[in-house]
């Protein structure tokens, strides 16, 4: 891998993921957070001359990290419309999906983007930079109740509502631009010793409303069943619980909002079109998280996707 891939995103898990899939080297396989390209690439190696890898990055940053590959697809919008992209494209099946979700090194290294409450910069936070909605335009316009509400489910912030107020309070002085103006508010508004660890739920928050992620997680892997052959893998990175439980849920019960399946009326098991001998998640080594601190909260989990009955 280049140095220039390696500055944009260092790949997780990239070898127990791409193991995961058992690449065939006919098949057709789909890396739905291109990033870098350090999963795409992998999958490539591993691929013959006969093989295809589509690829989706809503970011246009990620652009001009794709391979000279004749078997290689880029597409350039959000993994939520993978099964459209992929009948758009005349792909009937394929035999694997991998997702490194979250966000990359690149996002969190450019002060310029505002994911990071480690850098100054604009509070921005959005992963297609053409879409509207900035994470200064919801700390400005949103009510007290809705900035409650994201603190509270997508940060899981135990006490939304006193963040939400010391917000309300600030912004009817002056707009929220920077991130340097809200990590100075949440380190005065929260205890001493829980700053870090309170900024990176706010700022997740914030992150995961502005780009809508749950909501375009949840339709890619509902997606993934019908676009899985039978035999095909499913394999998925998660660095939440928010995340995690999406992939969880699906490959337990088909549907990435659904805990408990239904039960099968003939045969008794649970109703899902997965089937895994995981137990538990897949987590990276010692030695990976030392040489990249971005592995250290990773969760890997992989399925099959089974015959149709």
């Amino acid at each position: 891998m280049s140095g220039k891939e390696n500055t944009y995103h260092v790949p997780v898990l990239l070898n127990e993921s791409v193991d995961a899939l058992e690449v065939r080297p006919d098949g057709v396989y789909v890396d739905v957070t291109f990033g870098g390209g350090g999963h795409s690439r992998e999958i490539l190696r591993r691929l013959g001359s006969e093989g295809k890898l589509i690829a989706f990055d809503q970011d246009k940053d990620a652009l001009a990290n794709r391979p000279d590959d004749s078997r290689f697809y880029l597409v350039n919008n959000n993994f939520r419309y993978l099964a459209d992209y992929l009948d758009f494209m005349g792909v009937e099946a394929v035999d694997g999906v991998l997702g490194d979700l979250g966000v990359s090194s690149h996002h969190f290294d450019d002060a310029g983007r505002g994911f990071s409450f480690r850098q100054d910069g604009p509070l921005d936070m959005r992963m297609n930079q053409t879409s509207g909605l900035t994470a200064a335009d919801v700390l400005n316009t949103y009510s007290t109740e809705e900035l409650a509400r994201i603190f509270g489910a997508w940060g899981e912030i135990k006490k939304p509502y006193r963040l939400a107020t010391a917000v309300d309070k600030v912004r009817q002085e002056t707009q929220f631009a920077n991130t340097h103006e809200l990590r100075s508010l949440v380190e005065n508004a929260c205890l001493r010793g829980e700053q870090s660890k309170t900024l990176a739920k706010v700022f997740q928050a914030l992150r995961i409303e502005v780009n809508h992620e749950m909501d375009a997680l949840a339709q890619m892997l509902s997606h993934c069943a019908e676009v899985l052959r039978p035999g095909g893998r499913l394999v998925m990175i998660a660095y939440h619980s928010l995340e995690d439980r999406m992939v969880k849920n699906t490959i337990k019960t088909g549907d990435p909002l659904k805990a408990d399946a239904e039960k099968d009326a003939i045969f008794g098991g649970d109703k899902t079109p997965y089937r895994t001998k995981q137990r538990k998640p897949i987590v990276p080594t010692d030695e990976e998280v030392t040489a990249n601190p971005r592995a250290r909260s990773a969760k890997m989990r992989w399925a099959i996707r089974k015959e149709e009955e």
